[in-house]
């Protein structure tokens, strides 16, 4: 059986006055029933229950007869409410027409002042692999990531939709932090998604140059900001400036982690300190091939117990990325080809290395310089046991 206390605290907010929901409730539980009975059922005081019955009636909510004793009617619901149902939705709509009127005026006000309001969504940290995933199956023309180590873990789970959107012949560029070239997450990452390695300290997600999904590190949670032209295309201008200088990778896909590790540090090292490293070198000295390799073993790195196709290995993957060159060693001719698409001496920095590596392990050498504005630069390098 419905609660008679719940009906009346529910009248109570349609209007009615504590004793006139009393009074109703009990005439719809119980029929046509006495004034004197209704008191008696509603636990309205005597006094009270005629001034009720009078209000109930002006509501048109009861019928009470001219006879004595005096009896009394509740009025069937729907029809009794009917009208105070309108009457409450008349008011709500009311409401809503005025929100939506001042939702405009305060649009048109920002338009005005020059502004517009743009929106973005929440994300709870269990909710952002999934997001992702979404966001990346829905890509139309391309996908640029920043990661560090946190994102490009959760990259590497979307493995599947990086597939759907590479076999839809989309660019997808992804800028990840040094530690992990070669690492598991990076393995599990789809050949044609295009990786370099940069110092990355935020997990950015760009599609389409519009979209954006940003994740905190810290919490796991997320933001999605959608078709934010401004946000999208100041985002899409950091990465292109960090790409421009991050390191390739591709050439370091099947090496073990230490080792491209290793090749990255010597990059990094000679593009961040080898020019000045050579002029005070060789103002001082004037043998830059050792402070070359002096220079790598300040920075931790040792080439003394490498063999020779060591070092050729490690110098043909250096100038595939940073030179889109390679280094050739033809072992008949004892001659090593150091060839760069790249002119304006790209290559010497390395063919320096080299040359300092090959004397530390007792060749003699002797180097030619070939420039070629077309088609790039070479040296060669011949090389004879002393």
């Amino acid at each position: 059986m419905v609660n008679e206390h719940v009906l009346t605290v529910s009248l109570e907010e349609f209007g009615l006055s504590k004793y006139e929901a009393q009074a109703y409730v009990a005439l719809i539980a119980r029929g046509t029933i006495s004034a004197s009975e209704l008191a008696y059922y509603s636990e309205i005081p005597r006094t009270k229950i005629y001034p009720t019955l009078l209000k109930l009636e002006n509501k048109k909510l009861v019928i009470i007869s001219k006879s004595k004793p005096i009896m009394c009617t509740a009025i069937a619901p729907e029809d009794a409410f009917d009208g105070i149902i309108h009457e409450q939705i008349n008011k709500v709509n009311a409401m809503n027409s005025l929100i939506s009127n001042l939702k405009k005026a305060s649009e048109e006000s920002r338009k005005s002042r020059g502004s517009e309001e743009r929106r973005y969504f929440h994300l709870s940290a269990n909710n952002v692999l999934s997001q992702l995933q979404t966001m990346i199956e829905g890509s139309k023309s391309s996908i640029k990531i920043m990661t560090d180590q946190w994102g490009f873990g959760l990259l590497a789970e979307c493995k599947e939709q990086l597939l759907s959107v590479l076999r839809r012949n989309l660019d997808v560029k992804v800028l990840a932090s040094p530690a992990q070239i070669c690492s598991e997450s990076y393995r599990s990452i789809p050949d044609g998604v295009e990786i370099r390695a940069s110092e990355i300290t935020q997990n950015c997600f760009i599609f389409d140059e519009t979209e954006l999904l940003m994740i905190n590190n810290d919490n796991g949670k997320g933001a999605v900001f959608s078709s934010t032209e401004i946000l999208g295309i100041n985002q899409e201008k950091v990465f292109s400036n960090i790409w421009k200088n991050a390191t390739k990778t591709k050439a370091l896909a099947d090496m073990t982690k230490t080792e491209a590790q290793e090749i990255y540090k010597i990059i990094k090292t000679v593009n961040d300190a080898g020019l000045m490293y050579i002029l005070n070198s060789t103002m001082i000295s004037k043998k830059t091939d050792a402070d070359m390799l002096k220079l790598l073993e300040k920075n931790g790195i040792s080439l003394k117990s490498k063999t020779l196709d060591d070092i050729i290995e490690i110098m043909d993957a250096v100038m595939q990325i940073t030179c889109s060159g390679h280094v050739n060693f033809e072992a008949n001719t004892k001659n090593i080809t150091v060839e760069s698409k790249l002119n304006s001496g790209h290559s010497l920095p390395w063919v320096s290395i080299l040359d300092g590596c090959l004397q530390k392990q007792g060749y003699k050498t002797r180097t030619i310089y070939q420039n070629n504005s077309n088609k790039g630069e070479k040296v060669l390098i011949k090389i004879s046991k002393n």
